[in-house]
């Protein structure tokens, strides 16, 4: 008996707990009942894991997850990053609204914006639509710093906007951040996912949940943890 309570006091000892779940352990999850997560192993990386979260009896739940990738060049510090580094901007943001060259997936709950002939994502710094949908660009956006989007059915074929620098505008900090379907490799600075991912996570996303984004790494100065 005194040899079996033994072995049950060592056993006991080696015991670990299961870490909790990501969002249990973040600083913010934006304050609604739906988070997704974008984490990679170190800011050097361009993948990672995407995974959604349901809030349900005072518990995060994981509601799925994907491979994802990010920038061609890592992933830097939201607050601090700059247009054209190829790097996906770490921090927790808003998903203002929906849009995609395809129809919104069956069960899509979010404004859904289709994609036309005529529809620009404006990137130019001396633009007053700077980070901002156009329908047809307006004189002082130059299609030459701004994204043609019907030219990339393949990743736009469904996407969410990522609310970075988008309510008041930075100039160079960086615009038409996204999480859309996985192109041919690593991203410009958006997050991507393949195509079945993302039908799902627009058929799973709801906006009277206020489901935010946080993208972020393990550990360090960039951790998902921070935010």
């Amino acid at each position: 008996m005194r040899t079996l309570l033994a072995l049950g006091a060592v056993l006991a000892g080696l015991y670990t707990a299961p870490p909790a779940p990501l969002p249990e352990r973040m600083a913010d999850t934006g304050g609604g009942t739906q988070l997704i997560t974008a984490e990679a192993a170190d800011a050097r990386a361009t993948t990672g894991t995407l995974t959604w979260w349901d809030r349900r009896d005072g518990r995060w739940v994981r509601a799925g997850s994907a491979p994802a990738r990010f920038g061609a060049k890592g992933l830097a510090e939201g607050a601090g990053r700059r247009q054209g580094t190829n790097t996906t901007p770490t921090g927790l943001y808003r998903l203002p609204y929906a849009f995609g060259v395809r129809p919104a997936p069956a069960g899509t709950a979010y404004r859904y914006a289709r994609v036309t002939d005529r529809s620009w994502w404006c990137q130019d710094n001396a633009s007053r639509a700077y980070n901002r949908w156009v329908e047809g660009l307006p004189k002082d956006c130059r299609a030459a710093e701004s994204e043609h989007l019907v030219a990339y059915r393949t990743q736009y074929a469904y996407a969410l906007v990522i609310g970075f620098n988008y309510d008041r505008p930075v100039r160079g900090r960086g615009a038409g951040i996204f999480l859309h379907v996985d192109g041919p490799g690593a991203t410009a600075g958006c997050v991507s996912v393949p195509r079945d991912a993302m039908r799902r996570v627009l058929a799973w996303a709801d906006p009277e949940r206020r489901p935010h984004i946080a993208v972020g790494t393990r550990g360090g100065p960039t951790a998902i943890t921070r935010y």
